[in-house]
């Protein structure tokens, strides 16, 4: 399948504002089941273009702009072909299939942080164990009932503040966005000791709760022998069908599409659009 994706991120300000570096996390991260046909990142005005990866591999476009502007357009445009499969057939190792179990130590060191509780919360960690029902248990259908526990706990809504609930918030508020379900699916995971992390991306899902033509945020637990492996609270969904990751980190404030800031007063600053649009093409 393949699929065009226009992104359009545009700022207003009530005066022209010298504006800091920005950074963007726009491009795909290609994989074995994503390819990246094409991609072309602009800004209005101009800007000088530097790309670089993070400690994750993502791919970073940072902007540096020469003189004032009272309006900031950036616009991504890419094509991407994606063959992820709709019903995956996971090949995770036998050492794993039963819950708990040991991950070598080469990948405790390695996980580190992502498989870390961050904070620690008792209600976060009765919730999720509350899903194991016997010991040991199979491990993907604890986490696939898990999956499919968010939307038992909080219902989806659409949220335009910034920032990330916490964990402890979602549960207590029953409602939340992707980004906010996705955040509570990764606290609770980690708290039964999986590796886990934030994703961001778009997705493509025209017949889903959410709408198609937005960024969309969800989370990958490291399975080994599997990989790193998708999981959509929003959608109740695992796999990568659909999904069109750009950037992963250890929580959702890493992987923010643009992020940047200006010299002026907070009232300098109107308002923000985002529009974005994708089409099937093949």
């Amino acid at each position: 399948m393949r699929l065009s994706i226009s992104h359009v991120t545009t700022y207003h300000y009530a005066r022209p504002v010298q504006l800091h570096p920005h950074q963007m996390m726009l491009r795909p991260r290609g994989s074995h089941d994503v390819r990246v046909l094409n991609h072309d990142l602009r800004c209005r005005p101009a800007a000088e273009l530097a790309w670089t990866q993070d400690v994750f591999g993502n791919l970073i476009a940072t902007a540096v702009f020469s003189q004032p502007v009272s309006e900031l357009v950036i616009s991504s445009s890419l094509s991407v072909e994606t063959s992820a499969d709709a019903w995956p057939i996971l090949r995770i190792d036998p050492a794993a299939h039963a819950y708990p179990y040991a991950h070598p130590a080469d990948e405790i060191t390695d996980l580190g942080a992502l498989a870390q509780p961050q904070p620690f919360d008792a209600a976060v960690d009765s919730w999720a164990r509350a899903f194991i029902y016997s010991v040991p248990t199979d491990t993907l259908s604890l986490l696939k009932d898990l999956n499919a526990g968010i939307l038992g706990a909080a219902f989806y809504r659409t949220r335009d503040e910034e920032g990330t609930q916490t964990a402890a918030e979602t549960l207590r508020m029953a409602s939340g966005s992707c980004r906010d379900l996705a955040a509570l699916f990764i606290e609770a995971v980690r708290h039964l000791g999986f590796g886990a992390r934030a994703v961001s991306g778009y997705l493509f899902d025209p017949d889903g709760v959410e709408a198609s033509d937005t960024t969309h945020a969800w989370a990958e637990v490291y399975l080994p022998g599997a990989g790193w492996v998708s999981f959509d609270p929003t959608h109740n969904r695992l796999g990568g069908a659909g999904l069109i990751p750009v950037a992963v980190g250890r929580r959702n404030a890493q992987v923010m599409p643009v992020a940047g800031s200006y010299v002026g007063d907070p009232e300098d600053f109107l308002n923000m659009e985002v529009d974005v649009a994708i089409e099937r093409t093949a």
